[in-house]
């Protein structure tokens, strides 16, 4: 079994923020697969479900996304599952243009608090991620007004290919083909 994570803030004032591309990824991974992430439990909005023979359950945690270790090491109690081994966590990176993605097998928070809370509270930074890119703040602004704005029009149509890319990676990475998924969708430096 996967746990597979999207992080975002609840509420319909944080939908389709930049900070909530890994609930727009998750809402696309239940599409495709016609898993309802409906069920509370775990401080978070949960759905169950198969991709590609494996049994996964995806969550979006609700505890807002500086406390999503709440939630995420809750849910990896209660199933019994092991984060190096049976965990996706997918969320947004200003460090990344919109549209791209890096896929890792570990690493640390690289300053974002979702991810600083879900490795102070599971124990390991060794767990499988997506970064999905949503641009540097502009200069001047400041950071949580950049990552709880929309995207612009002219960045949508490359956010909604890297939702769909990460959709793709995720079946990758499920199966056991994560080098693969990193070599087909990680971000190549520009020259």
């Amino acid at each position: 079994m996967f746990l597979i994570v999207g992080l975002g803030n609840p509420g319909k004032e944080y939908q389709h923020t930049r900070h909530n591309i890994g609930f727009d990824v998750m809402d696309a991974i239940a599409d495709k697969y016609h898993i309802e992430i409906s069920e509370k439990k775990h401080k978070a909005l949960c759905g169950k479900g198969v991709i590609g023979g494996s049994k996964v359950v995806l969550a979006k945690p609700q505890t807002y996304m500086n406390a999503s270790g709440e939630s995420v090491a809750e849910l990896l109690h209660y199933y019994k599952l092991d984060p190096e081994e049976e965990m996706i966590v997918i969320y947004d990176d200003i460090s990344l243009p919109p549209g791209n993605l890096r896929i890792r097998k570990k690493g640390s928070a690289g300053g974002h608090n979702g991810i600083k809370n879900i490795i102070a509270l599971t124990g390991t930074q060794n767990f499988l991620r997506i970064k999905v890119g949503v641009g540097e703040k502009p200069k001047g602004w400041d950071l949580v007004d950049h990552v709880l704005g929309r995207f612009r029009a002219e960045e949508r149509a490359e956010v909604e290919n890297a939702i769909g890319n990460a959709v793709l990676a995720v079946e990758q990475m499920i199966s056991g083909e994560t080098d693969a998924a990193m070599n087909q969708f990680n971000a190549k430096k520009k020259e």
